[in-house]
């Protein structure tokens, strides 16, 4: 059909994750994203091949990518040389470059869980009975551990991160397109992290999410920003996804799912053609 611009969906259709199913979200998806789009499915390790032929590559569902570090970093390059339009643009700010953002966050005092990367810095975490121990590099829990206080001068620092383990009531997260908040959804239980279920923010709760939006100055895209309500009440910060997140849209009401999917088109054709003509 002329003039319907050509989309490079990526994603790992085979990957396993844990409590979720990452080919039924990218099945819907591409059905519903195929009424504005001509579209075609590739793996994460296919996306520098074939990217010439399209106008814009959508990553989504494509799995950590510390499995194919090389390759996804040779992608980024290419993408970068070539002028290619990536969606998630590759200016992302959280997950997207690893965790040093946690870091960043933590130095300039924003409600985070409180992160550091070298021993000296352990007087500024809180006494707890165990810490969370991650590489810098790690997505989908891979590579965490909790370990008691008296084994923290003994870890290999420097790919790592340290976090207090937090005792928390629950985790939410707040899903957005653009900078425009789309819905969120509460795990109640804390040993069950993908059991979610649909959460209405209070003004205060998106005020908390709306300032990692804000920092993550991304013009276009998806994020997810994940907290943990503490036995405080207090928000803080887990994760901000903004390089693949799993939106667990089958969680969701059908009307906040085809709302979902109308700013979704509606952002990728504002990323296509950002100044269009009356």
């Amino acid at each position: 059909m002329p003039g319907r611009r050509r989309v490079l969906f990526v994603t790992d259709l085979a990957y396993q994750a844990r409590g979720r199913r990452y080919c039924d979200e990218d099945i819907f998806l591409t059905s519903r994203l195929r009424d504005d789009f001509d579209i075609a499915l590739c793996h994460p390790l296919d996306a520098a091949a074939l990217m010439d032929a399209f106008d814009v590559v959508v990553v989504r569902n494509s799995g950590p990518v510390l499995h194919y570090q090389k390759e996804y970093d040779t992608f980024r390059e290419q993408a970068t040389a070539r002028g290619t339009r990536i969606y998630n643009p590759l200016s992302g700010r959280g997950d997207m470059t690893g965790k040093q953002y946690l870091l960043d966050l933590t130095a300039a005092g924003y409600p985070v869980i409180p992160t550091i990367d070298h021993p000296s810095d352990l007087r500024l975490l809180p006494e707890v009975g165990h810490y969370a121990v991650k590489p810098k590099a790690g997505a989908d829990s891979i590579g965490l551990a909790f370990v008691p206080r008296e084994q923290l001068d003994g870890l290999a620092y420097g790919d790592i991160l340290v976090q207090p383990r937090i005792d928390f009531r629950y985790e939410v997260s707040f899903y957005y397109v653009d900078d425009a908040f789309q819905y969120a959804l509460r795990a109640p239980d804390p040993e069950r992290r993908w059991v979610l279920e649909p959460y209405e923010p209070t003004d205060a709760d998106l005020t908390f999410a709306r300032r990692f939006i804000d920092w993550n100055t991304l013009g276009h895209g998806i994020q997810r920003v994940d907290a943990c309500r503490t036995r405080e009440g207090e928000l803080l910060l887990v994760e901000l996804e903004d390089l693949n997140p799993y939106l667990s849209l089958d969680l969701v009401s059908d009307r906040t799912r085809d709302s979902f999917v109308a700013s979704m088109t509606a952002s990728l054709h504002r990323f296509l053609d950002p100044h269009p003509r009356a």
